[in-house]
């Protein structure tokens, strides 16, 4: 149903401050539900469900739907949508303060969702980074945000190497600004990533690596010799002879490196104990240091 007859019935507003652009075309949201690629013994953790017309779909499929809404508001329009679905169970709260498994034990599962932008990387992370992660991922994201996750060395960056780290992104389908209300100011796409069972590098620890990632990238337009040894409080001979050993060139820059390439870096680091300052490293939680690697959300773009 039109959400925004379904909001004006309920005499409400999109809310700004969460993002809220509701997509309604079916012909889009059949092609979400295809790309997921759902079995009947399927679980599927919907994050944002909105007025409920992805999760309509979802629960035609068949499959087993957990759908996690942050704003209460929406909770009698989901239970007015969703109501003679007895495949569906409709959770209120946030996200990002829900380890996956409270939702959806030990079962294998699939998220599906259209994600506000601003907080795509957060949530990126939060799944990515728990312990018990989905199988895949097909997700509505702002285009220019997927586009920079499925990035090849060359034009590499932090996001892409940490969502490529746990798994393989595509860009299933561009979507237009049309099929979303109210419509927003920049298009969207559809982004798959396929979760492995292990990261797709062998490293010492998963900390380690993004700390090495982040000291590699603090310094845009640097000689890696130079952001390296900055990052990680280096001399500039020390850094070079790290990346000599790790069988990159040190006047390379951060993003023309490959995911194998960081992890050789990574593993000589840690093999020689490489300066004071890399050492604590492995120290600090994992899950800190994945998420500065994801950054901080944005409230830029839609909505």
């Amino acid at each position: 149903m039109n959400p925004k007859y379904l909001m004006d019935t309920f005499g409400l507003e999109p809310k700004k401050s969460l993002g809220q652009n509701f997509l309604h075309d079916p012909g889009v949201l059949e092609k979400i539900v295809s790309t997921a690629a759902l079995r009947p013994e399927d679980t599927v953790l919907e994050i944002g469900p909105g007025t409920g017309a992805l999760t309509v779909h979802l629960a035609q499929s068949g499959a087993r739907v957990v759908a996690v809404e942050i704003d209460e508001r929406l909770l009698p329009i989901l239970e007015r949508q969703l109501g003679d679905f007895q495949n569906v169970k409709l959770v209120h709260g946030d996200i990002l303060e829900i380890e996956p498994d409270r939702l959806v034990g030990d079962e294998d599962y699939v998220v599906v969702a259209n994600l506000p932008y601003y907080v795509t990387s957060a949530i990126l992370q939060h799944m990515l980074a728990a312990s018990h992660k989905p199988r895949r991922m097909v997700i509505t994201v702002q285009q220019e945000v997927a586009e920079r996750i499925v990035a090849r060395p060359g034009d590499l960056n932090v996001l892409a190497i940490s969502v490529q780290f746990y798994g393989t992104p595509r860009i299933a389908a561009r979507v237009n600004p049309a099929v979303f209300w109210p419509r927003p100011d920049v298009a969207s796409a559809v982004l798959v990533v396929d979760i492995c069972d292990k990261p797709v590098v062998d490293v010492p620890s998963e900390a380690d690596f993004f700390k090495v990632v982040r000291a590699g990238f603090g310094q845009k337009r640097k000689q890696l010799k130079n952001s390296l040894g900055a990052g990680l409080s280096l001399t500039h001979a020390a850094a070079e002879e790290v990346l000599i050993s790790a069988g990159i060139d040190p006047s390379r820059r951060a993003e023309t490196l490959s995911l194998a390439d960081w992890a050789a870096v990574t593993r000589v680091l840690v093999a020689h104990e490489a300066g004071p300052v890399f050492r604590p490293a492995r120290m600090e939680r994992s899950r800190t240091l994945i998420a500065s690697a994801f950054g901080k959300p944005s409230r830029n773009g839609r909505g």
